[in-house]
């Protein structure tokens, strides 16, 4: 196959112009567009495209499971896990596990240990109070600005996902509510039109929910707290409140969710 493809690259393709086949020299006759060896070789060479997609997609649900046990503390802080043993409980091979586990070393979470496997990452308060401050630092001025152009019927528009925050709060299912509290806050931000403003602070928003203990309390009560801001925000920005917007999101980014 490799051999096929490096033929396929060796052969130059034909332009195809907006009037139709390139034409040979004067007197030739039109080329196609691909060559019928190449074509051949596409046919029979290359694997099936659903067997790429199948394995991003066990990789992708591995990373999820994996998040979804760093935020309920399954995942002990300071203990070092293997691949091949993860990949046992999932009921998978150890290759996607390690590249989620890749995935998670550079988001922070885990630390790679030569020949053994990774260590999660011990978190401290002033790791988590760091975080809060460059949320602020990043978020706060967008909110305000939001707050001063978006039109309330869009802020209306986005109770859905805070309604969705305070009913998985009241489960207190703690990883759930990390996933629906993160949606909110991408679609608030979404509103700016800075795709990468939304993509570095959704990233900081997730690791501002690993827990710090290695067998966290979900307590239900804090959490159910921390939603109802979502619907206090929507309602400040709505109304154009600026200092209360302010001081909602500063305060939100210190409270039950971290």
């Amino acid at each position: 196959m490799e051999q096929a493809r490096a033929r396929d690259a060796a052969t130059p393709l034909p332009y195809a112009s907006a009037h139709g086949p390139e034409q040979g020299g004067r007197g030739q006759p039109a080329r196609p567009l691909i060559p019928e060896q190449a074509r051949g070789e596409h046919t029979h060479s290359e694997p099936p495209a659903p067997r790429t997609v199948q394995r991003h997609s066990v990789r992708g649900q591995i990373l999820e499971a994996l998040r979804t046990a760093l935020v309920d503390g399954e995942l002990i802080p300071g203990e070092v896990y293997s691949a091949p043993v993860l990949g046992e409980r999932f009921g998978v091979s150890a290759t996607p596990v390690r590249e989620a586990m890749q995935q998670l070393s550079i988001e922070g979470a885990v630390e790679v240990i030569p020949n053994r496997g990774f260590r999660v990452a011990v978190r401290s308060a002033r790791e988590l109070a760091e975080l809060a401050e460059v949320r602020a630092m990043i978020e706060v001025p967008v909110m305000l600005r939001l707050a001063r152009t978006v039109p309330a019927a869009r802020w209306a528009a986005l109770r859905p996902l805070a309604d969705a925050t305070a009913a998985t709060a009241a489960t207190g299912d703690r990883a759930a509510y990390a996933k629906t509290d993160r949606a909110f806050h991408r679609a608030v931000l979404t509103l700016s039109g800075n795709q990468q403003l939304v993509m570095v602070a959704d990233d900081l928003h997730r690791r501002s929910q690993w827990p710090l203990t290695s067998a966290p309390v979900m307590r239900r009560a804090e959490l159910v707290a921390d939603a109802a801001e979502h619907m206090a925000l929507l309602e400040a920005l709505a109304a154009q409140d600026l200092a209360v917007v302010q001081s909602l999101v500063r305060e939100h980014f210190t409270g039950a969710e971290a």
